[in-house]
């Protein structure tokens, strides 16, 4: 099969499915994996499809916003073994910020007993770290009721008068091209707010945010270092070009 049908034939798998698996296009197309892990990345390259954890995905331009229920459901394990190894970089008596997200919130039951302060804006969070009586600080700000964060100036301008030791925060969308990336304008302004004002900054994400763009731009690849379960050689390579990535 020449590489033009197989390209077009992997465009409609994944245009009909969504997702494909490497092993899938193997079978369909009787070529071998490392033709096919080949074609996915031109195509990726041609902004054709976003290639993942084992196979590719349709290429998403803007990725739409999921509720906080929504989110606590998607790739749990994975979300917390990123989380345990996240908390492990905090130490003791450090002043620390903990940004709204289904990720961050894993990392609380592992921050007992380090006497640590914490600032968030994430409503979600109060109980855990109530439960762990870890001293706690909230931004202030508009409620955001379908991701529970504080948004708006009274968040930002509160988060002006805090420096941390570190900052752990999620985001929607990680691309070579575009950076780090969330749906929400207001919710970017917060999230860039706290990284200009913590000494290190940590982005907690899964493999599904790679090569993902949303609308509003947090930061550049190269301002953090991202906590990740993706394990894939040829898609983390371009990245490691760009930024420091620790993989759980």
């Amino acid at each position: 099969m020449l590489t033009p049908e197989r390209h077009q034939l992997i465009l409609k798998q994944v245009a009909e499915y969504g997702t494909v698996a490497i092993q899938d296009l193997i079978k369909l197309t009787t070529a071998s994996e490392s033709t096919i892990r080949r074609d996915l990345s031109e195509l990726e390259n041609q902004h054709k499809l976003v290639r993942v954890h084992g196979g590719a995905a349709s290429r998403q331009t803007i990725s739409q916003e999921l509720s906080i229920p929504e989110k606590t459901t998607k790739n749990l394990q994975e979300k917390k073994r990123i989380a345990a190894e996240a908390a492990a970089l905090v130490e003791h008596d450090e002043y620390i910020y903990l940004d709204a997200g289904t990720t961050t919130l894993e990392m609380i039951p592992h921050l007992k007993d380090k006497n640590i302060t914490v600032v968030t804006n994430g409503l979600t969070h109060l109980d855990a770290l109530s439960a762990q009586q870890i001293t706690t600080y909230l931004t202030g700000g508009l409620v955001k009721h379908k991701t529970r964060a504080l948004i708006g100036r009274g968040a930002q301008t509160g988060l002006q008068n805090y420096r941390f030791d570190k900052c752990f925060i999620g985001v929607n969308g990680i691309d070579l091209t575009y950076g780090l990336t969330t749906p929400d304008p207001e919710e970017a302004l917060i999230k860039q707010q706290a990284l200009h004002s913590a000494q290190q900054c940590f982005v907690l994400a899964d493999h599904t945010k790679f090569g993902q763009v949303s609308f509003s731009k947090i930061a550049g690849l190269e301002e953090v270092l991202l906590i990740t379960n993706e394990k894939d050689e040829d898609i983390l390579s371009p990245y490691q070009d760009k930024t420091n990535i620790k993989v759980v």
